[in-house]
């Protein structure tokens, strides 16, 4: 299964609120372990499971323990994507919201967001693939702050929450909370929910605009299907390391897991622009790197490791790779972590 992720904006709205709060982003990233941000790239996604290690880092930087919530308040209003187009262009408050909710994998795929109506009240349930409720504390007090000053643009300021619900447990102070969401709360729940009347989802839209709304939901479709694409190449990275275990790695394998033929795996990888071979062969460039540079593993062993019948075949593919030996890299990566451990003393 592929890992969940989320979009790249979110990390985009994250940087901009740090800076507002006077913390470095350079190294919020480097402790995190997060690659350089591609702000250009609008199909840039990062791993969801970063999230837990994102929020420890910056609320140790900052030393505030509501961190989440004071982030979202520096954030700006949630702009510039086809999500928000297409919740605009419809023509009332809740056929945004329901039309957003079918394309919400956008944002992220670590979320399952549904919507409930009573007689009188709505209900907007948030669920959070997490193992662990604490470590994503954070993330969910930014995360409900955020949709709620998102619904309160879209409607111009006429939105207002009854309740939140959280599931995270009760702070010992909720000052803070109850500055910012102004409404009841409730903790320990058995998931994230904003309660509001559901008068609101009959709240026209200002830009509600039929054509452009066709339009929208059209490219909402497209980013969709290429978000499919990605996840299957996910899968394909995921399955090859679990196989590679092993020692039967195949794309035929592969694709029987999946549920489709081995052709039809090979032209959507090919969509992609990448093969299976490709993948393998990434996986095993860089598994042997790390094994590498990381352990004292035998070469003889790494070749096992990494799923070659032959170390001359291992060698000539490693060559191929990096442009050295084997043991050349291994040398050349003992030396470099030397001098930084020299530079470091």
């Amino acid at each position: 299964m592929a890992e969940f992720s989320d979009a790249g904006l979110m990390v985009k709205l994250a940087a901009r609120a740090l800076e507002k709060q006077g913390l470095s982003v350079a190294e919020v990233f480097s402790r995190v372990n997060l690659n350089t941000p591609r702000w250009d790239d609008p199909q840039w996604r990062t791993p969801h499971k970063g999230q837990g290690r994102f929020w420890e880092v910056v609320e140790e930087l900052s030393g505030d323990e509501f961190i989440g919530l004071h982030l979202a308040e520096s954030m700006p209003v949630f702009r510039g994507q086809v999500l928000e187009y297409l919740f605009l262009s419809s023509q009332t408050f809740g056929d945004g919201l329901k039309r957003t909710i079918n394309y919400q994998r956008l944002l992220s795929d670590a979320m399952v967001i549904e919507m409930d109506e009573a007689q009188h009240t709505a209900y907007l349930n948030i669920r959070i693939a997490a193992s662990s409720r604490h470590s994503l504390r954070h993330f969910n007090d930014c995360l409900m702050l955020n949709i709620i000053n998102f619904f309160k643009w879209a409607t111009d300021g006429k939105f207002r929450p009854l309740k939140v619900h959280f599931t995270h447990a009760e702070p010992a102070v909720k000052t803070e909370y109850l500055r910012l969401f102004n409404c009841a709360l409730a903790f320990d729940a058995p998931v994230n929910r904003i309660e509001f009347d559901k008068d609101l989802l009959q709240v026209r839209s200002l830009h509600a605009e039929p054509d452009l709304l066709q339009l929208h939901e059209r490219c909402a479709h497209e980013q969709m299907t290429r978000l499919d694409r990605q996840v299957l190449v996910q899968q394909v990275q995921v399955m090859i390391a679990e196989m590679l275990d092993s020692g039967e790695v195949s794309i035929e394998r592969i694709a029987d897991r999946i549920g489709i033929s081995s052709r039809h795996l090979r032209r959507r990888l090919d969509e992609q622009g990448t093969s299976f071979n490709a993948l393998l062969a990434q996986h095993r460039c860089d598994l042997a790197k790390r094994l590498l540079t990381e352990t004292r593993e035998s070469i003889d062993e790494i070749v096992f490791l990494t799923g070659f019948s032959e170390p001359s075949t291992f060698y000539r593919a490693f060559k191929r790779w990096t442009g050295m030996t084997p043991l050349a890299y291994r040398n050349h990566g003992r030396v470099s972590m030397g001098h930084s451990e020299n530079a470091g003393a």
